[in-house]
């Protein structure tokens, strides 16, 4: 069965002042079957995460365009991106009187295979038919008080400290970049990057739901429409991008 590739990238301001969140689809230049998506959620005062935010995507672009998958792994591919983008984003902070810092999400598409590395707490979902496969771990205060029991994953959704991250680009410490990848593609794979504007509104299995039943265009906005409901005029930005196999047969443009 071959497969064709439907994508779809959307964002909302939410109800904070500035949009600092950043996302992108591209495919290769020059080779074809192959497509990059990358999602930041900037932080660091007015501008100052924007800012951090479009690195990341600069980066990505920038070195996605000399990717050589002859002579480079996917995963050294990706930490590079992330590492050399948390240099950028420290250089600008000794140049400004700003203090950026990101989270990055970076999936790489290829003939046969996907792969991914993120830092921070903005997500990768991986779902199949509409079943959660794999999904990233927050790199927060609040996910490992979930981990070892000290609070519940309900109370984590609105714990005071819940936007404390113990990995981000731009931070003192080098980011902490963490893998993953799946090399069996199948029609029904869908994989959602997403930053915790919307995240923090949806279970696994709604979000699985959406992403299945709909296009990508027509489940962003439904997405994004949830979460601006049920932030009741208190949400942070939004930003995602959905990336999603189709049997090639009966693909339609997303």
């Amino acid at each position: 069965m071959s497969l064709s590739v439907e994508t779809c990238v959307a964002s909302h301001q939410g109800d904070r002042p500035e949009q600092q969140d950043r996302a992108a689809i591209f495919g290769h230049p020059k080779l074809g079957g192959m497509l990059m998506a990358v999602l930041a959620d900037g932080m660091g005062g007015h501008s100052g995460g924007a800012m951090a935010a479009e690195q990341v995507l600069l980066k990505a672009r920038q070195n996605f365009e000399m990717y050589a998958p002859r002579s480079e792994t996917p995963e050294h591919l990706l930490k590079e991106i992330v590492e050399e983008a948390h240099v950028v984003i420290k250089l600008t902070s000794f140049t400004s009187e700003k203090d950026p810092h990101s989270t990055a999400v970076v999936l790489l598409l290829q003939p046969g295979r996907v792969d991914w590395a993120h830092c921070g707490d903005s997500r990768l979902y991986h779902f199949r038919a509409g079943a959660l496969v794999a999904k990233t771990e927050d790199q927060s205060l609040v996910e490992q008080l979930v981990k070892k029991g000290v609070i519940s994953a309900e109370a984590a959704l609105d714990h005071p400290h819940r936007n404390v991250l113990l990995s981000c680009l731009g931070a003192e410490n080098p980011p902490k970049v963490l893998h993953g990848h799946v090399g069996e593609l199948r029609a029904g794979d869908a994989f959602v990057l997403c930053s915790d504007g919307l995240w923090a509104y949806f279970d696994d299995a709604e979000l699985g739901s959406i992403v299945h039943r709909l296009a990508p265009r027509e489940a962003a906005e439904t997405l994004i429409g949830h979460a601006r409901g049920r932030a009741e005029g208190e949400g942070d930005n939004i930003s995602l991008a959905i990336v999603k196999l189709v049997d090639g047969s009966a693909a339609v443009s997303g």
